[in-house]
């Protein structure tokens, strides 16, 4: 039951984040910092511009595996004590209001399967990226526990929320979720940094997290 709670925390907090797995832009179109000829505001990167961005196990250093990348799912996803977090995604709280198409993500196991750390990046005007991820993180820590039921799963969910690092990036949320199923308890930490037209999520073991984070937006927005 152990490694279906922890599976289930990160899987149930990316649903409620709103990351849009099937949404992808692959054009191909690699690191497209320059400003819009229309706008003057940069142009969101491509899906495909944004893989090479992603930490990768050279960054992360020994002990770290990359973990396959499952099958997408659409199990209906409904939240029971926070309305607020329900209202978002039309009953289902799948956030489908919210999507960014332009994303990539990666996750690790370390120390033998133990921990993971997870990766998402995402681009689009900055308007709708610190528009979007700040309506999730506001009901998801809004509401101290609820629960979440996922393809006839049930799993308790208590948020926190937490300082952020001012020093990363223009605008940044973070919180600890704690996530009980079976008699079980599993603590994920997850921060998320927007820095222009990017928008940096990274979930998992607090340690891992913190070990991390500053790596990750590093390598995000690095151009080349």
């Amino acid at each position: 039951m152990r490694v279906r709670v922890s599976t289930t925390a990160l899987g149930v907090a990316a649903v409620l984040l709103a990351l849009p797995s099937c949404s992808t832009d692959t054009t191909g179109v690699k690191y497209q910092t320059a400003p819009s000829a229309r706008t003057g505001k940069p142009a969101a990167l491509s899906s495909a511009a944004l893989e090479p961005r992603l930490l990768d196990e050279s960054d992360l250093g020994g002990g770290y595996l990359r973990k396959p990348e499952r099958p997408t799912q659409h199990d209906d996803v409904t939240v029971i004590g926070c309305p607020a977090l329900s209202k978002l995604g039309g009953g289902t709280a799948t956030g489908g209001t919210l999507t960014f198409p332009h994303m990539a993500k990666v996750t690790f196991t370390y120390g033998g399967g133990s921990s993971e750390i997870s990766e998402e990046l995402y681009s689009d005007s900055a308007k709708k990226l610190s528009g979007g991820i700040s309506r999730i993180f506001d009901a998801m820590t809004g509401c101290p526990t609820y629960q979440v039921v996922a393809g006839g799963a049930s799993v308790g969910i208590a948020s926190q929320k937490l300082p952020t690092p001012h020093d990363l990036g223009d605008e940044r949320w973070s919180q600890f979720l704690t996530f009980s199923a079976g008699g079980r308890s599993t603590v994920v930490k997850q921060t998320a940094i927007r820095d222009g037209n990017l928008l940096l999520i990274v979930s998992g073991s607090p340690a891992l997290v913190d070990r991390h984070l500053a790596a990750a937006l590093d390598k995000a927005t690095a151009t080349s």
